[in-house]
């Protein structure tokens, strides 16, 4: 099985190409624009494997939400590459790859996730029994009451430190905890375990804040 994950929604940039059960990853963090560095890791990837891109078998990919040109790039490239190869996409939400990879990290089954997204308000989802919940945006002293049990990461906990800490009462928090296409590949694996299936259509992205993405369709 050959399959390729990629992620560009926040402000790093990764890819990971899985072949004979071996991951082959890139992770880009702290370079502007890093999301237009997406394709030159793709070629990096596939050269070291040797895999066409005719070969995949799936593009696993991150929707959003998270940087608006970031999200938009990512999904641009899922659908250049499904369309033209013919390839089938599975689509996860920024939030869902970040939790599911502190939950690993961190051994726990309690994650809040809060990803900064300006103009005072927090992308904002748990990830609790393996599954992403309350995805949405909110401002940091609207997000969910919760307890010390659980472990906030993501940029929205240093952007809004004293109000996320004060509102949920969580102590312990990793600001620096991005996504990562190599858990991509693992989430993929896991829901066709589970009797899942691919995206159904185009692949689209995922903004939570309606009035900015409306703004950029017109």
């Amino acid at each position: 099985m050959n399959l390729l994950a990629i992620d560009t929604c926040t402000e790093v940039c990764s890819v990971s190409l899985y072949t004979n059960n071996v991951k082959i990853n890139r992770f880009v963090k702290d370079v502007e624009k890093s999301s237009g560095l997406i394709l030159p890791l793709c070629d990096e990837v596939f050269a070291e494997t040797g895999i066409e891109v005719s070969e995949l078998d799936a593009i696993i990919y991150t929707k959003g939400p998270g940087a608006f040109t970031g999200v938009r790039m990512c999904v641009g490239v899922v659908q250049g590459i499904s369309l033209a190869y013919d390839i089938p996409t599975m689509g996860f939400s920024t939030l869902e790859v970040i939790g599911f990879g502190a939950a690993k990290k961190y051994n726990t089954d309690k994650i809040a996730v809060a990803l900064d997204a300006r103009m005072g308000e927090v992308y904002w989802g748990i990830y609790q029994d393996q599954k992403l919940s309350n995805e949405s945006l909110k401002k940091p002293n609207e997000v969910d009451v919760l307890n010390q049990e659980y472990i906030g990461v993501g940029t929205g906990w240093s952007a809004y430190e004293s109000e996320l800490a004060q509102k949920t009462s969580i102590d312990n928090y990793v600001a620096e905890f991005f996504p990562k296409a190599e858990n991509l590949i693992d989430l993929y694996l896991n829901r066709i375990d589970k009797g899942g299936d691919f995206d159904d259509k185009l692949p689209l992205p995922t903004y939570l804040r309606n009035n900015v993405a409306q703004k950029s369709l017109k």
